[in-house]
């Protein structure tokens, strides 16, 4: 599931693309894929333009010309993918902006699990999940302060499901959530609300730190995902712990283990990563 440097990334990629392309007609192939707005109100996208390429946590945020605001969110196996002349319409495209100058650009979502929200400004507070996300890692207001104020609302849970909740820290998935543990030396099992003042501070840096990092690699690639160009990212050649199992720990050599916690899987390091 694309998590935030891979959404990030396909909006950097997107941004160098879009700009000033006249829509000439958008095709809604299949409408269960719409949460809010209906074909006729894409098709009527026609004659604008995309003007802004915003992106909060995992849903990417498209402004238009004409004021209309569009919401995506990729979720397991969705892509945006450009195509710079018209190409015949793939298995599981899902959604089609073709431009005035013959380019255009394509939803494809194996899965079709991912959704699309066009509405006006005032409607995004109607987008699922939108509005109740928490401060992301990479944001000015972030701090081993905002993080200790948000794991402490949850004093029973334990701390790797706390960090998949949008609502506490927007952005994070299961891959950079093993990671970030990792770094910081934290267990995935651990209470939330019992962490240390250095071991929180470890945790704040290392988002921030992997995050950062991750962006500048251009995600991670396992299978599904791509940028707009329709090109791999490279953060999985840098992953420690996540999907590595059985593995040797680069830090000291003990074996990676994995378990579920709160129903997904988890890989971390016993040793650098102790329970108490």
């Amino acid at each position: 599931m694309p998590e935030l440097p891979e959404v990030e990334t396909v909006r950097r990629s997107l941004l160098a693309l879009l700009p000033h392309k006249k829509i000439s007609g958008v095709e809604i192939f299949t409408p269960t894929l719409l949460a809010a707005g209906d074909a006729q109100a894409f098709a009527e996208l026609a004659g604008h333009e995309f003007c802004d390429f915003g992106r909060r946590g995992k849903y990417l945020l498209f402004g238009f010309d004409n004021a209309a605001r569009l919401v995506v969110h990729l979720r397991m196996t969705g892509k945006l993918l450009y195509h710079p002349a018209a190409e015949a319409r793939q298995k599981h495209d899902h959604a089609r902006f073709r431009f005035e100058d013959g380019s255009e650009l394509v939803y494809n979502d194996t899965r079709k699990f991912g959704r699309f929200w066009l509405t006006d400004e005032a409607g995004l507070a109607n987008v699922s999940g939108l509005s109740t996300l928490g401060v992301e890692p990479l944001d000015a207001e972030f701090s081993a302060r905002y993080l200790h104020w948000q794991l402490a609302r949850h004093p029973k849970a334990k701390l790797k499901a706390v960090l998949l909740d949008q609502t506490v820290v927007a952005g994070l998935g299961n891959i950079y959530a093993d990671e970030v543990l990792f770094r910081a030396g934290v267990h995935p099992e651990r209470a939330a609300a019992g962490l240390s003042t250095a071991e929180e501070e470890r945790l704040a840096n290392a988002m921030r730190e992997i995050l950062q990092k991750a962006i500048e690699s251009r995600g991670t690639t396992f299978r599904d995902y791509v940028d707009g160009n329709n090109e791999r990212g490279g953060y999985q050649e840098q992953l420690k712990v996540f999907q590595k199992q059985g593995e040797p720990c680069p830090n000291c050599g003990h074996t990676i283990e994995r378990i579920r916690v709160a129903g997904r899987s988890s890989c971390f390091c016993p040793h650098c990563q102790p329970a108490e």
